[in-house]
């Protein structure tokens, strides 16, 4: 396969991760906006968690593939530069794309990992407001029982 087809196959792979880095972005955008509901389930949190994995696990396949079609056409593109000098180009931008989308998503991550901290936070809060409502219920049921039980009484029925 000639040079140019590796590079062309380069491209196609940087634009693809710029595509799925929009949409790990789109994600975390959308977990943000979960995280802020009040009445949020995890069933809904875990589905945008789902989502962010599959595309990191394809994120990450495309490094590798472009990494091994990188190594191979090197020396090509060493030998070559004036000939690919407008592909190299474009390729450059595209990574400067990409680097600059995913420090936004890695800053994003951070928000929503503060944001994951304050809800498990509040929710530990809240289940402990309930553990202590519950055993003052406990108690006032076990004094009302108490209350409720008389001792054997004597009655004096003359008069």
């Amino acid at each position: 396969m000639p040079g140019e087809d590796y590079i062309t196959i380069l491209s196609e792979s940087l634009q693809k991760k710029n595509k799925i880095l929009d949409a790990i972005r789109a994600a975390n955008e959308e977990q943000k906006v979960l995280l802020a509901d009040e009445m949020l389930g995890p069933d809904d949190f875990e589905k945008t968690l789902d989502k962010k994995a599959a595309l990191i696990e394809e994120l990450n396949c495309l490094d590798d593939g472009f990494q091994q079609i990188y190594e191979q056409v090197r020396p090509e593109i060493e030998q070559n530069m004036d000939k690919y000098a407008e592909q190299i180009r474009q390729m450059q931008e595209l990574i400067r794309e990409i680097v600059a989308k995913t420090m936004s998503a890695q800053a994003e991550e951070a928000r929503n990992k503060q944001l994951i901290e304050k809800k498990f936070a509040s929710v530990k809060k809240q289940i402990r407001e309930v553990k202590s409502s519950q055993k003052a219920v406990n108690t006032y049921y076990q004094n009302m029982m108490k209350n409720a039980y008389l001792d054997s009484q004597f009655l004096d029925r003359k008069k």
